[in-house]
């Protein structure tokens, strides 16, 4: 006889154990499921057993080989489509020369199997199904057999009134090889649903077995935690390696203290270390994991490579490979850590959640819910004023009401709060979600629906709700959504704030409002009106209006196409709209796509001899621009023209602000009016915070934002197109004859990979190098190295990587400069010892 072993489960409903191999490979006390299986069959005197694979085949096959290290012939076939159960059999039709038994390589049984072989050759049967007894049988199919073992009837997954018998399908079945012939070549065909009823309806010798001992169907992470424990307990008999002390298997070359406390039954793998003073209660050690010192386990397996600091706790929970838990972690009963996950010192995982793999919990944090296909999981939600996640992995429905619910608490029950977005649907559906969680809490919601980012900060400014929000498709990353938060002025959200909204969240700590205090929805009206009025009124109209001024757009397919025309339309010039359509497919831009744009945005300007260009990005914050002769302009490079474009229009301003990464061009400009430079971090929010200063007149970005305090004070880059043409207009100058004559410095920006954990190692070396010199410490190390050039040393705020930003007169010390600083970063981010 012959074995076929099903070894094609994904094994969905064991996510997040099986995120990285099939689930017939998840380990039982140690050892992958199906080589269980493979014993079992051994036992039957079964030397010759295939495999069908289809999900992650290469690891069954690499593990088994060609069986000969498990004293048997391994074979395999691999479906290049789902067939089902009984297709997948049909695919080795050649290898089925004689009977053979088929069974899941995903359970866990001791059934004595030869007893229904030998039932099978007594009924003189083609198909004998091995059935089994179980209290609950409505998860499963139900089998019902006359007296003689003969089958009468099939439920396929009955209700409590169709259960008629307690005996259940096994998945196990022995077979003729004619039954092969009934069973249709790469089509869809299962056992249950087709191929046993067909047998049944011709009458051809279909018969039940009803085994007696262990099985269970490990097909979710309870039944994988039970498994374990009944093998601990000797429900089931499996072969368990290591020598075996009492309850307690240990295998070769296992440490263990003599001062270690063992209570119920364990099983330590092989190379794995129990160090002294740690107590393991009814657990499954996997090979090579480590346990410190007065750690204490509880109903818990680990797997492979596995590692618990001292003193840390856990009950009833499953580690995946080389799980990394650190020193008085508390992890409560079923939490299911995948791969690679590292959970920092003294954090808290509450119970009944799953981490999924490669995430990285910091120390102190305390993780609530599950944390899916995410790049890094810390303690902190936000990024700055925004939350980013994938869309509909991370930023689910259930995300926007939990956090909206957090948000509604924060703002106060009979508050009011601003919601706005994109034309993304993503957008809308976590809008919708952030809405109901808002309600919860007795929030009056103002819905401004499909919104441009500075008009929902214009609606704000005057006060009179509690907060805001804006929920937008990445204009990075497509594949991600934001939600960025606003205070009640319209500003970013501070720190302050969002860290209060993050103990909201994570604490679960929001109430209900009572069913008479649910919030309401209202739909404000007039809102562009009022925001296109305010634009116009702080502009010179008539000075644009007669110069009727020719401006080449592109809309980037954003929601500012929907607001821009009606201003543009009031203002006079003569405008060709490129993407002047909202389309959320293609609204996000990588830079390689912006700089092509830009290219096209200049052709059309040259070819229709129009006076500039600009891109507009999809939440008409920031600009790109093009000249008159259809150049493109950096956005470095934008900074300096505009300062000098400002300062030439605005002769009273005393003071303007820029980032600290931004040329030392502004400087230069600026000494030339006697107007002060104030230097700001390099976030949007820094830039926001200094037009407090009602002596500064203008704030400008280094990446297309900028602040005219005069209509907002925020980046709005409608108003920044509008600016621009007044500017050039009242000056007399163009973009391309600033950029041609205004004194010009070479900027070199390089980034270094660098993890997390580096950062600050690389950023305390920086320090030390710096030690003595002219220095800033504004955001990150800016070092002077005369009174033009510089070094701007910064991490990354959002990435695993780490900034490098040198400024000189010439192109080539500037990047020669750059090359040498990234060398020492890389040193100092990998080296112990500082580095001059």
């Amino acid at each position: 006889m012959k074995g076929v072993i099903m070894a094609g489960g994904f094994g969905t409903r064991l996510r997040p154990l099986t995120c990285n191999l099939p689930k017939p490979m998840a380990p039982m006390a140690n050892r992958p499921m199906m080589h269980h299986i493979v014993n079992l069959l051994k036992k039957l005197e079964v030397r010759e057993i295939i495999s069908l694979l289809y999900y992650q085949p290469e690891s069954i096959s690499s593990y088994f080989g060609n069986g000969s290290a498990f004293g048997i012939e391994m074979f395999y076939t691999q479906s290049e489509a789902d067939y089902g159960t009984a297709g997948s059999v049909r695919n080795a039709f050649t290898f089925l020369d004689e009977r053979f038994i088929v069974i899941s390589g995903d359970v866990l049984t001791d059934i004595d199997l030869q007893k229904a072989i030998d039932f099978h050759e007594a009924k003189k049967a083609k198909a004998t199904l091995v059935l089994t007894r179980v209290p609950d049988p409505l998860a499963f199919g139900v089998v019902m057999t006359s007296e003689d073992g003969k089958i009468t009837r099939f439920l396929e997954k009955p209700q409590w009134g169709e259960v008629f018998s307690d005996t259940i399908n096994t998945g196990i079945y022995i077979l003729e090889p004619e039954v092969l012939n009934l069973i249709p070549y790469q089509q869809d065909f299962d056992f249950s649903k087709d191929l046993f009823p067909l047998m049944l309806e011709q009458d051809m010798g279909l018969y039940g077995y009803v085994g007696e001992g262990y099985w269970r169907d490990v097909g979710n992470l309870d039944e994988y935690q039970q498994a374990h424990l009944d093998i601990l307990k000797g429900n089931v008999k499996v072969e368990i390696p290591g020598t075996h002390q009492g309850s307690v298997w240990i295998e070769e070359g296992a440490q263990v203290s003599e001062n270690a406390k063992f209570e119920g039954s364990v099983i330590v793998g092989a190379d794995a270390t129990i160090e002294s003073g740690a107590t393991v209660t009814n657990c499954v050690i996997g090979a090579k994991a480590h346990v410190a010192a007065g750690a204490k386990l509880r109903d818990t397996v680990l797997w492979e490579g596995s590692r618990i600091g001292r003193g840390s706790q856990l009950t009833s929970d499953v580690l995946c490979q080389e799980v990394e838990i650190g020193d008085d972690v508390v992890v409560a009963e079923k939490v299911y850590i995948a791969d690679r996950c590292v959970i920092g010192n003294e954090a808290r995982l509450l119970a009944n959640i799953k981490l999924w793999p490669d995430k990285e919990v910091e120390s102190r944090s305390t993780v609530s819910s599950s944390l899916v296909w995410a790049d890094r999981w810390t303690r902190e939600l936000f990024t700055n004023a925004r939350i980013t996640g994938l869309s509909n992995i991370e930023m689910t429905p259930e995300f926007g009401a939990k956090i909206g619910s957090a948000l509604g608490a924060f703002a106060g029950k009979g508050r009011s709060v601003a919601i706005s977005r994109d034309a993304d649907n993503v957008s809308r559906m976590v809008h919708r979600a952030m809405t109901t969680g808002l309600m919860s809490a007795g929030v009056i919601v103002n819905d401004l629906q499909q919104t441009p980012i500075p008009l929902t900060r214009s609606e704000l400014r005057n006060g009179k709700q509690a907060t805001g929000v804006h929920i937008r498709k990445s204009p990075h990353d497509r594949r991600k959504t934001d939600i960025i938060f606003f205070s009640a002025d319209g500003r970013d959200m501070p720190p302050s704030k969002t860290k209060s909204i993050e103990r909201l969240f994570f604490g679960e700590e929001y109430q209900r409002a009572p069913y008479n205090e649910v919030g309401s929805i209202f739909f404000p009206e007039r809102t562009n009106e009022s925001y296109i009025t305010s634009f116009l009124q702080v502009l010179d109209e008539e000075a644009i209006r007669v110069a009727r001024m020719k401006v080449a757009l592109d809309f980037s397919y954003g929601v500012a196409s929907t607001i821009l025309p009606n201003i543009l339309g009031a203002l006079g010039p003569e405008v060709v709209a490129l993407n002047g359509y909202q389309d959320p497919t293609r609204m996000a831009r990588e830079r390689e796509e912006i700089e092509a744009a830009q290219k096209k945005l200049g052709e059309v300007v040259t070819s229709l001899g129009y006076d500039m260009g600009f891109i507009i990005d999809p939440g008409a914050e920031k600009v790109y621009a093009v000249c008159e002769t259809g150049a493109s302009i950096h956005n470095y490079r934008l900074l300096t023209i505009l300062t000098k474009l400002f300062l030439e229009t605005h002769p009273d301003v005393k003071k303007i602000a820029v980032p600290v990464v931004a040329s030392t061009e502004v400087e230069m400009i600026a000494a030339e009016y006697n107007v002060e430079v104030v230097y700001t971090k390099n976030t949007h929010l820094a830039m926001m915070e200094a037009t407090s200063d009602p002596d500064i007149g203008f704030v400008g970005g280094t990446r297309g934002g900028f602040i005219f305090p005069e209509f907002l004070f925020a980046i709005d880059g409608m108003y920044a197109v509008a600016k621009i043409m007044e500017m050039t207009v009242k000056s007399g100058l163009t973009l391309g004859q600033l950029d041609r004559e205004l004194p010009r410095r070479a900027v070199t920006d390089r980034t270094i990979d660098c993890p997390w954990e580096l950062k600050g190692r690389a950023m305390r070396r920086a320090m030390e190098h710096s030690e003595g010199m002219r220095r800033e410490l504004i955001d990150g190390v800016k070092i002077w190295l005369d009174d033009h050039d510089w070094v701007l040393l910064i991490p990354d705020k959002e990435r695993p990587t780490f900034h490098v930003v040198v400024e000189t007169a010439e192109a080539e010390k500037s990047a020669q400069l750059a090359l040498e600083y990234e060398k020492r970063v890389r040193e100092w981010k990998e080296d112990s010892v500082a580095i001059s």
